[in-house]
């Protein structure tokens, strides 16, 4: 019987994943965008994200629907064996089909036959996607060795990064990097996948049972890769590689500050579903608060900071000639409070629960939000206006998602009088970021100095208000130092 590591360790490992997600970028970014400029940076982005709608099509809703199949037969081998062979056959047929579309769409389509180097070179990591198994490793919790294989690979590609990106035109080598680092994570997936399962044949596979799941995630995950690429897409086509990068800027910091929110969500649906399973409804309920506590008390402070520090995070992170990725990033910040929380009641309530299909309605009504506003917006406010829509569409993914679960609103899942404490501990060091931003300081040290007076602020306050989540992760901490008993 395998040995399921504790939700703390596993959090723990996240979370050192989490901060090499943000760690890493800060070295990276500033380093590609004043190099690249926001030409070569956008062409790639506008590349990469219409790889992902081919790699989302291919993979069917497998990467989400694998962990569930593969949680609940992880202890016996025989079973988890074969469970990955139907799903890497599925996504081997459906894998082979869509490569013969993505091979017309270079020469049908003009946008992406004048980047066909970039196009081709991004095919070769939807082909090794089948390999990756992914959501094996999540279904058996194995996020020590996720942290580790992701960590090797970003050092390796900043490595790379250094060596061989020098000047604009060096954006389709920067685009081979990128790629390299997925793949290797694919391949020593692949590698190691022998030590979980076994590759004996079966004499029948019973693809059937998968099929109808798989296509219920794979449009909940269709729908939410378009207003998460849409924008994006829809940019490059609109107003040109220029405006993708500036808004690559904004959209970057986000999705930094986003991973850090998300962290301990991404390891529990496995612990959630089989609380959900075994009816211990209770512990349930008694996680999920705790979540979305984590949540606000995480992405509240990090959306006012950031929001009042864009210009110099921008200035600091991409240099000058990037200005105009400042409204769009104040403007699509809030987005981080408002995944988290669509994070909680889509991923960690309803899909233990079996109601995967309000989680795809959600995603359904978020899509058509993005693509409406986006269509009215770009056209005039170009980068600005594809971070109203990507704002507009994850709100009301959380408003419907929080319509389906409204019976257990009620103290169940969310505890009020801790949120407003959370609030208040957010909102009253403002003045502090204000009063910072009026020095004649450098980009760098009015960033230092803002960020240690007002997180250091709303730590303190947070405990005298008695928040319950930082006062026990500091307590834990101390405990674990030993400076307390």
């Amino acid at each position: 019987m395998r040995q399921v590591k504790s939700v703390k360790y596993n959090f723990i490992m996240n979370l050192i994943l989490t901060s090499s997600n943000f760690i890493f970028p800060l070295i990276t970014f500033p380093y590609v965008s004043r190099v690249l400029l926001a030409s070569g940076n956008g062409k790639v982005n506008f590349i990469t994200s219409v790889v992902n709608y081919f790699m989302m099509v291919a993979a069917l809703g497998i990467p989400t629907y694998g962990i569930r199949a593969c949680a609940k037969v992880r202890e016996d081998k025989d079973k988890l064996s074969k469970t990955v062979q139907e799903l890497m056959i599925i996504h081997t047929i459906m894998t082979l089909i869509t490569l013969i579309f993505y091979t017309l769409s270079i020469f049908l389509v003009n946008e992406f036959y004048q980047e066909k180097e970039l196009m081709l070179i991004n095919s070769v990591g939807l082909v090794f996607n089948v390999f990756g198994v992914n959501w094996l490793y999540q279904a058996l919790e194995e996020y020590d060795y996720i942290t580790i294989r992701s960590i090797i690979f970003k050092i390796i590609s900043i490595i790379l990064m250094f060596l061989f990106v020098h000047q604009t035109g060096d954006y389709v080598i920067y685009g081979a990097i990128t790629v390299f680092s997925t793949c290797g994570s694919y391949i020593l997936n692949f590698i190691r996948l022998r030590k979980l399962i076994s590759f004996q044949r079966y004499p029948s596979y019973n693809l059937r049972q998968h099929i109808k799941p798989i296509l219920v995630f794979f449009a909940q995950s269709m729908a939410t890769t378009v207003y998460c690429n849409l924008d994006t897409v829809m940019l490059g086509f609109m107003k040109g590689d220029v405006e993708v990068g500036y808004y690559t800027v904004a959209i970057k910091i986000k999705t930094l500050l986003t991973s850090v929110v998300t962290a301990l969500g991404a390891v529990l649906l496995p612990r959630l579903s089989y609380y959900v399973g075994s009816g211990q409804k209770d512990k349930f309920y008694q996680l999920i608060k705790k979540t979305i506590n984590f949540v606000v008390a995480m992405s509240l402070p990090l959306t006012i900071y950031f929001i009042l520090m864009a210009n110099e995070s921008i200035l600091f992170l991409s240099g000058s000639g990037y200005e105009p990725a400042v409204a769009a990033m104040q403007i699509i910040l809030p987005t981080i409070l408002l995944i988290g929380l669509s994070n909680v009641t889509g991923i960690q309530v309803l899909t233990p629960l079996g109601m995967e299909r309000y989680v795809l309605i959600s995603v359904i009504v978020g899509a058509m939000v993005d693509l409406i506003l986006n269509t009215l917006f770009i056209p005039g406010y170009g980068s600005a206006g594809a971070a109203f829509g990507t704002l507009m569409a994850e709100l009301a993914v959380l408003i419907v998602q929080i319509v389906f679960i409204r019976h257990m609103i009620q103290e169940k899942i969310f505890d009020y009088h801790q949120i407003l404490r959370i609030g208040l501990s957010a909102i009253l060091p403002i003045f502090t970021i204000l009063l910072i931003k009026s020095w004649s300081l450098g980009v760098f040290w009015r960033l230092l100095c803002s960020a240690v007076l007002y997180f250091g602020i709303y730590f303190l306050l947070s405990l005298l208000l008695n928040v319950h989540i930082i006062k026990d992760y500091t307590l834990t901490i101390l405990k674990k130092l030993h400076l307390i008993h």
